[in-house]
């Protein structure tokens, strides 16, 4: 596939006004459509939709990553170099609870990359990451 066509998430919030909010207000996502159970957000080009879920008491995974305890599931989306370490520091001057802080992972090496994980007012995990050089996004 040559071209790169816009991808659908749907996220499970157990508090759709905190969540809304959050995506709203914190993240600054522009909102698009909505109903009392859902809400539409432009996700960086992308449609994410966070839909009304009754809270779970589901046990947190983790898997070890470069030394870090990795959430299971995550999920996030892979930004520009420069736009990583800008949304970071918004992130920070909002007072984000990070689950894995910014830092550069796999550093010298084949997949060297900027990442950050943190949760939303439900607790699922966002990741958020960079390449310097995308075509290392894929290299083995």
């Amino acid at each position: 596939m040559s071209k790169l066509s816009p991808f659908h998430l749907a996220i499970p919030v157990h508090n759709l006004t905190e969540c809304r909010n959050f995506y709203t207000n914190v993240l600054k996502f522009e909102e698009g459509r909505s109903s009392d159970h859902w809400v539409d957000y432009n996700f960086f080009g992308h449609q994410m939709v966070i839909h009304y879920k009754p809270k779970s008491e589901d046990d947190i995974h983790t898997n070890s990553v470069d030394g870090k305890d990795v959430p299971v599931p995550h999920f996030g989306v892979v930004l520009p170099w420069d736009s990583f370490e800008e949304f970071a520091d918004m992130l920070k001057s909002k007072q984000i609870q990070f689950i894995i802080e910014p830092y550069i992972r796999f550093e010298g090496q084949v997949g060297e990359q900027a990442t950050m994980f943190f949760k939303d007012p439900s607790g699922n995990a966002l990741e958020f990451k960079a390449f310097k050089d995308m075509s290392q996004l894929f290299a083995k």
